[in-house]
């Protein structure tokens, strides 16, 4: 594929040295380089793939009365999954406008009223910008006190002529913005997370503690979040909230779809008239997978975005080179792991494989910047797992919110200053076996433990920068 508008800014840099500043290169133009299935598996799996991808695309109505599938609301933000995995193709992230590969407007805004529906948009859905859930840090009502942290569904189905009698009312989004309540999260890629899924919890542990010394010097901590169930590490959602995939699938399934499934069977905001369907919705039948369990496999047996291949040109080339020892050397890869390996996998090919998803799946203090106040697990107010950056070249939007396009604006919203201070604090005193327990945790961290890496890269020459940018558009 051309590969010009990439590598412009690097000729530029190089050259005649046009540039004065560094610059994003923009996402990627030509086919997508992700979307397809891992490529040893054999054709039984491969099936398995092909028809968890048509469950995925497949558009909910509320009983399947208009569209193909059904169970759709009382409260959603979507009505299919690849309506917001979209970019740049079947699994990925949210769509846009300036995608190379399908530009499109935010689906989020015509979904408003479709089919008679009688939402409003929210002002922080626009045509140009990246499909969000939102959520509430606090509870609502006066004098409020209690952490909230929930998703609130964009839409009612109130209106659409398959909810005849549902009067359910939009959260009041304009108050709550008012009141600084609401954040944002956009949908994360789903590719090649199989791999991730079977990677053991030792090789994990082992790589966070290779770096252990090195992060230690740059202020660098990390610690897993785990499941409250068996204690092992969850890696999946912006705050590594989820176990599996089948966990993952089913808690979207229900909170942004709107459909009660095998995992989570109750339906939210379950209000008199606005139920329309026996509970779950999604479940398995004879000789039929449930809707959840296809998803999983999807997601499952996806493989990994391709980085690019080859440079345009030996400048390009050179480029590249730079920009991935830079990556390594301001101190980005004690993050955001370049390699880790998955243990024996039932799936053809899948057993033993190195993969690159630039992530330790660890969690991280990010400091006030990114903070979004809410709490998931163990992952505190401020704290987030590292974002994989596999697949990167072809994103539109960063960060958990989608609040840039730019992936230089991205790297410098990782700097927080050291002033501003996060604590969170969870304490209890009860009796239990005939003893008085008075368990306290404390969580306390100032800044970003990314501030120094920050640094790092801010004390690069201009074409430096340029370079590592470069170089992450690649992946």
């Amino acid at each position: 594929m051309s590969l010009f508008r990439f590598f412009r800014a690097v000729v530029l840099t190089a050259g005649a040295g046009i540039l004065t500043a560094q610059t994003d290169p923009g996402p990627r133009s030509g086919p997508a380089d992700a979307g397809s299935f891992y490529t040893t598996l054999k054709a039984s799996e491969q099936a398995l793939f092909s028809e968890g991808q048509t469950r995925f695309q497949e558009v909910d109505s509320v009983s399947g009365t208009i569209e193909s599938g059904s169970g759709l609301g009382p409260t959603f933000n979507g009505n299919s999954c690849a309506m917001c995995h979209a970019q740049p193709s079947v699994g990925g992230s949210s769509p846009g406008l300036k995608s190379p590969q399908k530009p499109i407007p935010n689906p989020q805004v015509a979904l408003a009223t479709l089919d008679h529906a009688t939402n409003s948009v929210p002002s922080f859905i626009t045509p140009d910008g990246p499909v969000r859930e939102a959520r509430f840090v606090m509870t609502t009502g006066p004098g409020s006190n209690t952490p909230d942290g929930g998703v609130h569904g964009l839409y009612t189905i109130a209106g659409r002529t398959d909810a005849h009698g549902c009067t359910l009312a939009q959260p009041d989004f304009a108050q709550e913005l008012a009141n600084n309540n609401v954040i944002f999260r956009i949908p994360t890629p789903t590719y090649g997370l199989g791999l991730v899924e079977n990677t053991p919890d030792a090789t994990l542990q082992a790589n966070l503690a290779t770096t252990q010394f090195q992060r230690a010097s740059l202020g660098i901590g990390g610690s897993f979040n785990t499941s409250g169930n068996d204690g092992t590490i969850t890696r999946f959602g912006w705050k590594a909230q989820n176990k599996s995939l089948l966990m993952f699938g089913g808690e979207a399934y229900n909170v942004e779809q709107g459909v009660a499934n095998e995992l989570f069977p109750n339906e939210r905001s379950a209000v008199t008239g606005c139920v329309f369907n026996g509970t779950p919705e999604d479940t398995t039948a004879p000789g039929i997978d449930s809707d959840v369990t296809a998803f999983a496999m999807f997601m499952r047996l996806s493989a990994a975005p391709a980085p690019v291949a080859s440079a345009a040109s030996a400048t390009s080339a050179t480029s590249l080179k730079n920009g991935q020892a830079l990556f390594a050397t301001v101190g980005c890869a004690l993050c955001h792991s370049p390699s880790l390996t998955t243990g024996a996998s039932p799936f053809t090919g899948m057993s033993n494989v190195t993969y690159h998803p630039y992530s330790d799946f660890a969690l991280h203090h990010m400091g006030s910047n990114l903070a979004d106040g809410i709490s998931q697990g163990a992952a505190g107010p401020d704290e987030f797992r590292t974002a994989p950056l596999w697949g990167l070249g072809q994103r539109l939007f960063f960060l958990h919110d989608g609040r840039t396009a730019d992936l230089l604006a991205a790297i410098q919203a990782h700097f927080s200053p050291g002033s501003d201070c996060v604590s969170a604090q969870v304490s209890a005193q009860f009796k239990a076996n005939a003893g008085l327990f008075h368990p306290f945790a404390q969580s306390f961290a100032c800044g970003s433990e990314a501030n120094q890496v920050i640094q790092n890269f801010q004390g690069l020459k201009t074409s430096d920068k340029q370079d590592l940018l470069n170089f992450l558009r690649s992946l």
